[in-house]
Protein backbone atom coordinates (compact mmCIF):
# COMPACT_ATOMS: atom_id res chain seq x y z
CA UNK A 1 0.00 0.00 0.00
CA UNK A 2 1.26 3.60 -0.78
CA UNK A 3 2.32 5.70 1.67
CA UNK A 4 2.33 9.31 2.49
CA UNK A 5 3.93 10.25 5.80
CA UNK A 6 3.98 13.93 6.95
CA UNK A 7 6.58 14.40 9.02
CA UNK A 8 7.50 15.34 12.37
CA UNK A 9 8.68 18.27 14.00
CA UNK A 10 12.62 17.80 15.02
CA UNK A 11 12.66 16.23 18.47
CA UNK A 12 10.02 13.46 17.49
CA UNK A 13 13.29 12.05 15.39
CA UNK A 14 16.18 10.45 16.71
CA UNK A 15 19.10 11.86 14.78
CA UNK A 16 22.51 11.25 13.72
CA UNK A 17 24.42 14.20 13.82
CA UNK A 18 27.01 15.84 11.61
CA UNK A 19 29.21 13.53 10.13
CA UNK A 20 27.85 10.51 12.44
CA UNK A 21 27.52 7.42 11.23
CA UNK A 22 27.70 3.63 12.22
CA UNK A 23 29.73 2.91 9.14
CA UNK A 24 33.58 3.01 8.39
CA UNK A 25 34.71 5.86 6.22
CA UNK A 26 35.04 4.56 2.85
CA UNK A 27 37.70 7.92 2.17
CA UNK A 28 34.68 10.03 1.11
CA UNK A 29 35.64 13.31 2.16
CA UNK A 30 37.70 14.05 -1.08
CA UNK A 31 36.01 14.18 -3.74
CA UNK A 32 37.32 13.50 -7.19
CA UNK A 33 37.05 15.55 -10.65
CA UNK A 34 35.86 15.01 -13.99
CA UNK A 35 36.39 16.29 -17.86
CA UNK A 36 32.74 16.75 -17.57
CA UNK A 37 32.83 18.48 -14.45
CA UNK A 38 31.03 15.88 -12.32
CA UNK A 39 32.97 14.86 -9.51
CA UNK A 40 33.04 11.48 -7.32
CA UNK A 41 33.08 10.33 -3.53
CA UNK A 42 34.39 6.92 -2.22
CA UNK A 43 34.41 3.94 -3.59
CA UNK A 44 31.53 1.72 -2.02
CA UNK A 45 29.97 -1.41 -3.55
CA UNK A 46 26.35 0.74 -4.01
CA UNK A 47 25.88 3.69 -6.55
CA UNK A 48 23.98 7.36 -5.66
CA UNK A 49 24.22 9.83 -8.03
CA UNK A 50 23.01 13.67 -7.39
CA UNK A 51 21.41 15.91 -9.65
CA UNK A 52 21.69 19.66 -8.53
CA UNK A 53 18.52 22.41 -8.95
CA UNK A 54 18.80 24.97 -11.24
CA UNK A 55 20.68 27.54 -8.78
CA UNK A 56 23.14 25.26 -7.77
CA UNK A 57 26.34 23.17 -9.29
CA UNK A 58 27.71 19.91 -8.96
CA UNK A 59 29.88 20.66 -5.96
CA UNK A 60 26.94 22.35 -4.10
CA UNK A 61 26.07 18.32 -2.74
CA UNK A 62 29.44 18.03 -1.43
CA UNK A 63 28.35 18.17 2.85
CA UNK A 64 25.47 15.14 1.79
CA UNK A 65 27.90 13.33 -0.88
CA UNK A 66 30.66 12.60 1.90
CA UNK A 67 28.14 11.67 4.50
CA UNK A 68 26.20 9.13 1.98
CA UNK A 69 30.17 7.92 0.52
CA UNK A 70 31.06 7.68 4.67
CA UNK A 71 28.27 4.89 4.80
CA UNK A 72 29.44 3.14 2.06
CA UNK A 73 28.40 4.20 -1.39
CA UNK A 74 30.48 5.05 -4.51
CA UNK A 75 28.47 8.68 -5.03
CA UNK A 76 28.88 10.84 -8.05
CA UNK A 77 27.55 14.21 -8.33
CA UNK A 78 27.23 15.45 -11.93
CA UNK A 79 27.65 18.86 -13.15
CA UNK A 80 24.73 18.22 -16.59
CA UNK A 81 22.04 17.32 -15.09
CA UNK A 82 20.25 16.52 -18.33
CA UNK A 83 18.22 12.98 -18.90
CA UNK A 84 21.06 12.01 -21.00
CA UNK A 85 23.93 12.80 -18.35
CA UNK A 86 22.61 10.92 -15.75
CA UNK A 87 21.93 7.67 -17.68
CA UNK A 88 25.57 7.91 -18.68
CA UNK A 89 27.01 8.36 -15.13
CA UNK A 90 24.67 5.46 -14.06
CA UNK A 91 25.78 3.33 -16.96
CA UNK A 92 29.67 4.47 -15.85
CA UNK A 93 28.67 2.97 -12.23
CA UNK A 94 27.72 -0.01 -13.32
CA UNK A 95 30.75 -0.69 -15.84
CA UNK A 96 32.71 -0.64 -12.98
CA UNK A 97 30.94 -3.17 -11.16
CA UNK A 98 28.30 -1.20 -9.02
CA UNK A 99 25.19 -3.21 -9.23
CA UNK A 100 22.89 -0.59 -7.48
CA UNK A 101 22.19 2.71 -8.34
CA UNK A 102 19.97 5.27 -6.77
CA UNK A 103 19.16 8.57 -8.02
CA UNK A 104 18.82 11.90 -5.51
CA UNK A 105 17.91 14.83 -7.11
CA UNK A 106 16.80 18.36 -6.29
CA UNK A 107 14.62 20.74 -8.02
CA UNK A 108 15.37 20.33 -11.70
CA UNK A 109 17.76 18.05 -10.63
CA UNK A 110 14.35 16.22 -9.50
CA UNK A 111 12.63 17.11 -12.50
CA UNK A 112 15.01 15.63 -14.46
CA UNK A 113 15.21 12.39 -13.06
CA UNK A 114 10.85 12.17 -13.50
CA UNK A 115 11.96 12.77 -16.93
CA UNK A 116 14.47 9.48 -17.10
CA UNK A 117 12.72 7.52 -14.93
CA UNK A 118 9.66 8.04 -16.74
CA UNK A 119 11.01 6.26 -20.27
CA UNK A 120 13.63 4.04 -18.57
CA UNK A 121 11.68 2.71 -15.43
CA UNK A 122 14.14 0.51 -14.51
CA UNK A 123 17.04 2.13 -14.83
CA UNK A 124 17.20 2.96 -11.31
CA UNK A 125 17.08 1.02 -8.10
CA UNK A 126 15.14 3.99 -5.88
CA UNK A 127 14.87 8.06 -6.17
CA UNK A 128 14.87 10.50 -3.94
CA UNK A 129 13.47 13.93 -5.14
CA UNK A 130 13.12 16.61 -3.09
CA UNK A 131 11.07 19.55 -4.23
CA UNK A 132 9.74 18.10 -7.53
CA UNK A 133 8.06 20.54 -9.68
CA UNK A 134 5.75 18.98 -11.71
CA UNK A 135 4.35 15.22 -11.95
CA UNK A 136 5.17 12.67 -14.20
CA UNK A 137 3.70 9.14 -14.72
CA UNK A 138 6.03 6.50 -12.87
CA UNK A 139 5.68 3.07 -13.79
CA UNK A 140 8.96 1.64 -12.03
CA UNK A 141 8.53 -0.76 -8.84
CA UNK A 142 11.83 0.78 -7.16
CA UNK A 143 10.89 2.60 -4.04
CA UNK A 144 10.58 6.29 -4.31
CA UNK A 145 11.31 9.09 -1.46
CA UNK A 146 9.53 12.79 -2.14
CA UNK A 147 11.05 15.37 0.10
CA UNK A 148 8.99 18.89 0.43
CA UNK A 149 8.67 21.96 2.63
CA UNK A 150 4.88 22.18 3.75
CA UNK A 151 4.57 26.18 2.78
CA UNK A 152 6.23 25.85 -0.83
CA UNK A 153 4.51 26.10 -3.90
CA UNK A 154 4.72 22.94 -5.35
CA UNK A 155 4.68 20.80 -2.04
CA UNK A 156 1.25 19.02 -3.71
CA UNK A 157 3.39 17.38 -6.53
CA UNK A 158 5.74 15.37 -4.18
CA UNK A 159 2.29 14.14 -2.80
CA UNK A 160 1.00 13.53 -5.40
CA UNK A 161 4.18 11.30 -6.99
CA UNK A 162 3.75 9.65 -3.96
CA UNK A 163 0.27 8.59 -4.76
CA UNK A 164 0.09 7.77 -8.23
CA UNK A 165 3.45 6.56 -8.97
CA UNK A 166 4.07 2.61 -9.19
CA UNK A 167 5.61 0.42 -6.15
CA UNK A 168 4.79 -0.39 -2.50
CA UNK A 169 7.28 1.63 -1.18
CA UNK A 170 6.51 5.35 -1.86
CA UNK A 171 6.60 8.35 0.48
CA UNK A 172 5.95 11.70 0.85
CA UNK A 173 7.62 13.25 3.49
CA UNK A 174 6.31 16.84 4.11
CA UNK A 175 8.44 18.87 6.73
CA UNK A 176 7.64 22.48 8.46
CA UNK A 177 8.89 25.87 6.18
CA UNK A 178 9.05 26.51 3.23
CA UNK A 179 12.27 26.01 1.61
CA UNK A 180 12.82 24.93 -1.93
CA UNK A 181 14.84 21.74 -2.61
CA UNK A 182 18.82 21.99 -1.35
CA UNK A 183 17.87 25.03 0.30
CA UNK A 184 15.96 22.60 2.86
CA UNK A 185 19.95 21.56 3.66
CA UNK A 186 20.67 25.12 5.00
CA UNK A 187 17.85 25.54 7.40
CA UNK A 188 16.69 24.01 10.56
CA UNK A 189 15.56 20.76 9.03
CA UNK A 190 18.84 20.14 7.35
CA UNK A 191 20.04 17.44 9.64
CA UNK A 192 16.75 15.37 9.49
CA UNK A 193 16.51 15.47 5.71
CA UNK A 194 19.71 14.45 5.31
CA UNK A 195 19.17 11.54 7.91
CA UNK A 196 15.98 10.73 6.03
CA UNK A 197 18.12 10.23 2.93
CA UNK A 198 21.04 8.25 4.70
CA UNK A 199 18.38 6.55 6.61
CA UNK A 200 16.25 5.60 2.81
CA UNK A 201 19.15 4.76 0.60
CA UNK A 202 20.34 2.06 3.79
CA UNK A 203 17.39 0.24 3.38
CA UNK A 204 17.18 -0.22 0.30
CA UNK A 205 20.46 -0.97 -0.89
Amino acid sequence: MRRILAALPLLAFTLVGCGGTDAAPSGGSESVAAKDGSLTWGSGEYGVVLAHGAAFDAASWEDQAVQIADQGATVVAVEDTSPDSLRAAIEDLMTDGIEDVALVGGSAGADAILQLASTEPDLADQLILLSPNAPQDLEGEQPKLFIASEDEPVADVSRELAESSAGDDNIAEILPGSAHAQNIFDGDQGDEVLQLILDRLSEFT
